[in-house]
Order: C-alpha cells, then sequence, then structure tokens
C-alpha cells in the first residue's frame, strides 16, 4: 500500500461514480426531446399572446451573476427594451473593501448604462440589490428576503457562475452546481414564478463532436458526487480529479454539464429553459459596438497580440473560432424567458396534457456563419496596427501554428528570451522585474484556451431558430440574435478598439502617439538586427574563408534575383 498514488487508492470510488446505475435510461429520455421539439414548432404566429417587451411590463425578475459581464449587459437591455419592467431584483455579495451597495453603485455608473440614463435618469430605482452569497447555505439570503421574492418574482435569470478554467473541483461544484440547487429549490417557493432561464454553456458537454439541443447523460449523479467530495480534503480532491473529469478539459465544462442535469431534473415542476453560449466575446451592436470589461477568454489574448507581448499562440488556423457577441446571448435570453412562459401558459389554457420538457437552445455561430481562428489572427493584428495600444512592448505580430514544436521555438525565441532580457535591464536600472512573471502567466492562459482553439464542433441551432420564427418582425429587430447578419470583420474590429477603450481606458485621441511609439519600436528592432549581423559577421565568417565564400554567394544570387526582378518589371510596364 505504501507505494500506491492517491489516484490508485480511490480508483474503486471513481468508477463506483463513473459507473452509477441511476442513469440508465436517461440516453432514451434525451432522444425523446426531438420529437417534441417538432410539436413545439407547430404554433403559429397567430397564437402569440403579447410582444417580448409587453410580457416584461410589470414583472419582477430575479438576476443572479448581475454585477458580471452577461449579468450586467443583461440588466441594461432589460431596462432600456423593456422599460414598463417593474423591479430587477440582483442577487450581489460584498467583496473586500467594497460593501453591497457601493458595488451596485459602481456597476450602474458605468458606461455601459449611458443609454438607459439618458432614457430614464431614475432607472436605479428599479434595481434592488439582494444580499446574497453563493457558496453559503441557503445562498445567504435573508429570511425576510426570501419571503419577499417568494411574493414577488416572475423570472428568474440564473448567470451566476464561475468560468475559472483551473478552478479546484470542490469551488467549482459548490458555485456551479451546488448554488444552482439551492436557487431551484427558491424558485419552487416562488408563488408567480413563469421561467427559470439557466445560462450554461456550449462546451458543457465538449467531449462530444455534435452536439444537439438536448440534455445528455452527466458523467456522474450530482448528488453522490457532493456527498462522496463533502469528506475528503482538498489534496485528495485535486488528486483525483482528472479522473473525475475525464475526457472533459477542465471543471469549468465538467460542473456545466452536471448543473444541466440538475436543472433538468425540476422541469416537470418550474418553466425552464437552458441557453448554451459558446465563447462569449465584446458586444455586437448594443448597447453599442465593442463593449468588454474584462480579461477573459479572448479578450486578454487581444489584448496581449496588441501590446506585442504574444508572439506566438498554439492553435489550428483553420478551426472555426466559435465567438459568440454577448448582446446576442442576452437577446436570446430575454426571448427564451418570453416563449418558456408564454407558450406555456398557452399549453395550460388550451388544456393540453403534455410533458414539461426544459428546452436547450445552443447559442453559438460556426454552423450558421463560421469564422476561423487564422482569420481572426489576421483582423486582430491588422486592427491594432491602425489602432494601437499605448507603451506596446513591441509591435504587433503574433503568428498561430498548430505544430507543437515550432510553437515552443518562438516561445524560447519571442517570449522567454525577449523577457531576460528585459528584466536584466529592469534589474539593472535598480527595478524589479516583471516581464518573466508577465510571459508566465500569459503562458498559463493560453494553454487553458488551447483546447478549444485546436479543433471544432458541430452544435445543432433547431430550437434558436424555432425561436427566432416566434417572433414578431418588431422584436426580430429589437431583440436580433440571428448571426447570419454578423460581419465579421467588422466586429474583430469594433472588439479590439473595446478592449483598447473600455477595458484598458485608453483615449482614442491619443492614437497618433500610439502610431509614433510603433514607428519607434521599427526602428529599435531594424537597428538591432543590423548590430546583430555585424556582430555575427565579426564573430563567424570574417574568421573563416569558406564562410566568406557562402555569404558573398547567397549575396551574389540575392543581387541578380533583384536584378531579374527589376528588369522584368519594366518589360512589363
Amino acid at each position: 500500500m505504501s507505494g500506491a498514488s492517491t489516484e490508485d487508492l480511490h480508483r474503486p470510488f471513481i468508477t463506483e461514480l463513473s459507473e452509477d446505475r441511476g442513469l440508465e435510461g436517461f440516453e432514451e429520455q434525451a432522444a425523446d426531446v426531438q420529437p417534441r421539439r417538432a410539436d413545439l414548432c407547430s404554433s403559429t404566429t397567430a397564437d402569440r399572446m403579447a410582444s417580448i417587451p409587453e410580457f416584461y411590463s410589470g414583472k419582477n425578475v430575479l438576476i443572479t451573476g448581475a454585477t458580471g459581464f452577461m449579468g450586467k449587459v443583461l440588466v441594461e437591455k432589460l431596462l432600456r427594451s423593456c422599460p414598463e419592467v417593474k423591479a430587477l431584483y440582483i442577487l450581489v455579495r460584498p467583496k473586500a473593501g467594497q460593501s453591497m451597495k457601493q458595488r451596485v453603485s459602481d456597476m450602474m455608473t458605468c458606461k455601459l448604462f449611458d443609454r438607459v440614463r439618458e432614457d430614464d435618469p431614475n432607472f436605479h430605482q428599479k434595481i434592488i440589490p439582494i444580499s446574497s452569497e453563493l457558496t453559503q447555505p441557503g445562498l445567504a439570503i435573508s429570511p425576510e428576503d426570501v419571503e419577499r421574492l417568494t411574493a414577488c418574482i416572475n423570472v428568474v435569470f440564473h448567470c451566476a457562475a464561475t468560468i475559472r478554467f483551473d478552478e479546484p473541483l470542490k469551488h467549482a461544484l459548490q458555485l456551479n452546481v451546488i448554488a444552482t440547487q439551492q436557487l431551484l429549490s427558491l424558485a419552487q417557493q416562488m408563488h408567480h414564478l413563469e421561467a427559470f432561464i439557466h445560462i450554461s454553456t456550449a462546451y458543457a458537454n465538449c467531449n462530444r463532436r455534435h452536439i444537439d439541443e438536448v440534455i445528455y447523460p452527466p458523467p456522474v449523479e450530482p448528488k453522490k458526487l457532493i456527498e462522496s467530495l463533502d469528506w475528503m480534503d482538498d489534496g485528495i480532491v485535486r488528486d483525483i480529479t482528472p479522473r473525475l473529469i475525464g475526457d472533459r478539459p477542465n471543471t469549468y465544462t465538467y460542473t456545466k454539464a452536471l448543473a444541466e442535469y440538475v436543472v433538468q431534473q425540476e422541469q416537470d415542476k418550474l418553466n425552464i429553459a437552458i441557453i448554451r453560449p459558446s465563447i462569449v466575446g465584446a458586444s455586437w451592436q448594443e448597447p453599442f459596438p465593442g463593449w468588454i470589461d474584462n480579461f477573459n477568454g479572448p479578450s486578454g489574448v487581444f489584448i496581449a497580440a496588441g501590446k506585442g507581448i504574444l508572439r506566438t499562440m498554439k492553435a489550428n488556423n483553420d478551426a472555426v473560432a466559435d465567438l459568440i457577441p454577448v448582446d446576442v446571448v442576452i437577446n436570446l435570453t430575454l426571448a427564451a424567458g418570453w416563449y418558456t412562459a408564454v407558450h406555456r401558459r398557452k399549453t395550460d389554457r388550451e388544456q393540453i396534457q403534455r410533458p414539461k420538457t426544459a428546452l436547450v437552445y445552443n447559442c453559438t455561430t460556426g454552423g450558421i456563419n463560421p469564422f476561423h481562428w487564422g482569420e481572426i489572427e489576421h483582423h486582430v493584428m491588422s486592427s491594432f496596427k491602425r489602432n494601437p495600444l499605448e507603451q506596446a512592448f513591441r509591435r504587433p505580430n503574433a503568428n498561430i501554428t498548430s505544430n507543437y514544436l515550432i510553437n515552443q521555438y518562438w516561445i524560447l525565441v519571442s517570449h522567454k528570451f525577449p523577457a531576460l532580457l528585459y528584466d536584466l535591464f529592469l534589474r539593472l536600472s535598480g527595478q524589479k522585474p516583471q516581464m518573466m512573471r508577465i510571459f508566465n502567466r500569459l503562458h498559463k492562459a493560453i494553454s487553458l484556451l488551447e483546447y478549444f482553439s485546436s479543433q471544432d464542433w458541430e452544435w445543432n441551432s433547431e430550437n434558436l431558430s424555432m425561436l427566432m420564427s416566434q417572433l414578431t418582425p418588431e422584436d426580430r429587430k429589437t431583440f436580433n440574435f440571428d448571426v447570419r447578419q454578423l460581419n465579421w470583420p467588422e466586429y474583430i474590429d469594433n472588439y479590439c478598439i473595446g478592449t483598447k477603450k473600455y477595458v484598458l481606458n485608453e483615449d482614442m485621441s491619443d492614437i497618433p502617439a500610439a502610431r509614433q511609439h510603433l514607428r519607434k519600436l521599427r526602428n529599435i528592432r531594424y537597428t538591432f538586427n543590423t548590430v546583430l549581423v555585424v556582430f555575427i559577421w565579426r564573430v563567424f565568417i570574417a574568421r573563416s574563408q569558406m564562410a566568406r565564400n557562402i555569404w558573398y554567394f547567397v549575396v551574389s544570387l540575392c543581387f541578380k534575383f533583384l536584378s531579374y526582378f527589376r528588369a522584368s518589371s519594366t518589360l512589363t510596364n
């Protein structure tokens, strides 16, 4: 026993979890959703009861994750496009050095809400913060607030989750699964609840190449996993995590798959829909193009490339980069909330005896309007050369390769070697070295994204198309989630400008100075290359007759090629 690893010691536990017998027949249940989808599509436009703004008029809405990127866009869109909404209750936790009220106040003063502020200067009166902590029993909501919420809430949007790919399994399970269970328990107590919308991810089932709009069997029974991990210390859980998550790349996708199953278990009691966005990026149109407020996902990669820090990335140039603008996700989410409630109400009114089914919407672009990583590289570099970031480390010039050895070579030559030289300069000038630390963090972030940038998936989007067909022309315009209209080069350009304006808080009026800085960096590079050539000449070539002969031969060939090129150009003219 002394020579056995922790993984070996817990192999029976892992096997028992992976081969749980309580999930038999789940595949048949998932497959049964397809006929029901066709039944749902039979509803005609004449049967619609209300437009989306009319549905949300007078409604009380509960939103989790409202201070996050997607949550803020959801709050803004509801206030702007559904101005008659009664109140938005948002679950907020105090942060170190910031009270709950301060966090909400900071959120409402950001530029995102400028359009809402113009239409209604008192919009903040509709936002009601509720103190909550997702890691605590009962979400740490006070009894008074529980009574308040259960008495008035009509729609729940569950956006809160940890999106860190390397989150420890216990913590990811607490935030993504257990918190979802507790919110569902609270939702069942709500007397006037009409729809519960859960935000998942398109990569919850990334271990499959083709992903339908169904809830697949979970990798393990969530209840059994929670009970089993409860008694283990963090070291043991860390050791067995790779075996538990299996062919999924991280704890994020693993726990989001479990959360979908948890939500589905309540579909007989609640009107539920699940939204599965892919890689959520900056806004496309609303409230204005290019809105982004964080370094997560592609945003951090774009900024690193624009600063000249990132020079190489391992990815497949021909793989689809399934980015989805945040406003597309939010428009679909609000439309799904409307449809989930109105369609169920219509079913009940007509006394149709049909089992409730949680509708799943794959919110992706790859199968509808594909764009590839190689194209993104080209447009990001072009954008940052036209609109450079301030105080760039080097000129933007990143390359994507799928070859491991080539990638490692460029990491050594273009990342680590310059970082060591720069840190040496900082040490000699009495400053604290930092570039090597920055590059190490960058490499870790890039490695977490590598799984998603090196392969393709196919997502079915029939439910999304069905929902679009149910909208009135006016709703289709106001709540646009038709990605066929997305112009990728324009979107990427706005995305890059958005990272400059809203993430780095740089002024567009300083672009001429930034361009001058890039020209300075170019001159430094040319000078360095010239010095390097002279050094190589003096050290190696000038001391060897054979090396000189080879050098002269290469130079003469170059001159002959140039002469031939000029002569050909003259003849052509």
